[in-house]
């Protein structure tokens, strides 16, 4: 099977383009220099990252930590299709989420590292088994290794779509390294308050990081464009994790995809919180949303005109 097939006619990964006239090569020369004295997420160590890994939030030094790799099909319908989403899932985060579902990956770093060559193997793998893209997740602070990976697995053949699958604290200079290269973006926007973000994510000034790189993204790649088959290949997706008691502030951040984005933004609405890792000792985060809560967003995403959303998260497919 050749994935390509599936991709609309005349469609090329962005990254292609780049390679064709050197400039990939250039970014990937640029993205090593900014690791010397690291601003590729908004936490702004300014760490060495080729030399130590001490004073780094995401603990991730000059190779890049991976979890897992494979066909996934749990992510959204435009990205799994029928033969699964290529992730690669990356160790490590710059965020430090109270309530974090995956933080065995993100708060303890299991995994094991891999040099760019093997990166760019996975990644060529996974258009092998027929994935539809490659499913970058937790990029953020391994934006320079995944440009030296695309880099020589374009060389060597790979065409499919890439997904920066992000918990949307990107720098400013990681995005402008990932512009003409990156097809999908696939932030989360966690929240509408960067109070609430210190507070549950340990990180600072989130809202308005966030929103300043949902509009670069935005101004990068544009809405979402499906092929004739239901399948993403290039735009913006916008993750919201509804949490309890309107924490999350999702009012305030379905108002800003609707009147600052585009009302034509794909939005995955997703009720599926659950009180993961030390949520449980916070009364607040203790408990899943109520059906109700779910159904409030879902009625305001749709008064604000923002139609263009995943189905309904299992957990709450009874409404």
């Amino acid at each position: 099977m050749n994935p390509a097939e599936n991709l609309p006619e005349g469609f090329q990964a962005g990254y292609l383009t780049l390679l064709e006239g050197g400039e990939l090569e250039q970014r990937v020369r640029i993205a090593r220099q900014h690791l010397k004295s690291c601003d590729l997420c908004a936490r702004y160590c300014r760490v060495d990252r080729p030399r130590t890994t001490q004073g780094a939030v995401c603990r991730t030094g000059e190779r890049a930590v991976v979890y897992s790799y494979g066909p996934h099909y749990g992510e959204e319908d435009v990205l799994r299709g029928w033969n699964g989403s290529g992730t690669i899932f990356f160790s490590w985060c710059s965020l430090r989420c109270e309530f974090c579902q995956n933080w065995e990956i993100s708060q303890k770093g299991e995994g094991r590292e891999v040099g760019s060559d093997e990166l760019a193997a996975m990644m060529l793998d996974l258009q092998a088994r027929g994935c539809h893209n490659i499913n970058l997740v937790t990029p953020s602070h391994v934006v320079a290794q995944i440009l030296e990976a695309t880099l020589i697995a374009a060389r060597r053949g790979l065409t499919l779509p890439l997904v920066y699958n992000t918990a949307g604290y990107d720098s400013p200079e990681a995005l402008a390294l990932l512009d003409g290269i990156i097809d999908i973006y696939m932030p989360d926007m966690k929240y509408g308050d960067s109070v609430i973000a210190h507070r549950y994510s340990h990180v600072r000034n989130y809202w308005e990081v966030n929103r300043a790189a949902i509009k670069e993204m935005y101004r990068q790649v544009g809405n979402l464009r499906l092929a004739e088959n239901g399948l993403a290949y290039r735009g913006l997706l916008v993750r919201h994790l509804i949490l309890p008691a309107s924490l999350a502030g999702t009012e305030k951040v379905l108002k800003f995809i609707a009147r600052e984005i585009s009302t034509e933004t794909y939005v995955n609405l997703m009720g599926q919180y659950y009180p993961g890792y030390r949520a449980s000792d916070l009364p607040e985060l203790s408990r899943r949303i109520a059906a109700t809560e779910y159904r409030e967003v879902l009625d305001l995403a749709r008064r604000l005109g923002l139609t263009r959303q995943d189905r309904p998260s299992p957990v709450n497919r009874l409404l």
